[in-house]
């Protein structure tokens, strides 16, 4: 029989893998590259965080606690920095719909690099 703890992990785990997933579909779907930044960043770390709670929930040690903390921390200090490199290179390389942008902060920016 389940005890609360577990089922609580099961929901945990099973929603974020369902935010994992909608962050790998909006990656395919959507069309310009903010948007895609946005997928890959946004519901990704939140998946992976309500999933890593999920897996603590139902390992109750302090040993999974300091395992799971780091891979957290880790994920999201890299996602937004990899995502603003991303970014900033499909500007300087012209693959963003510069007509869609509301404010073009990297314009000044662009023509000193070159």
């Amino acid at each position: 029989m389940m005890d609360g703890f577990e089922i609580a992990a099961l929901v945990l785990v099973l929603l974020g893998a369902i935010l994992c997933l909608t962050a790998a579909i909006g990656l395919l779907r959507f069309r310009d590259v903010p948007s895609r930044l946005h997928a890959a960043t946004k519901p990704q770390i939140l998946g992976l965080l309500v999933i890593a709670i999920g897996v603590e929930l139902a390992l109750r040690t302090w040993t999974g606690l300091a395992f799971l903390i780091p891979i957290v921390l880790i994920q999201m200090a890299t996602a937004p920095l990899s995502a603003h490199m991303v970014g900033r290179q499909a500007h300087r390389n012209g693959t963003i719909d510069r007509e869609n942008l509301l404010i073009d902060e990297l314009a000044d920016d662009d023509r000193d690099d070159r």
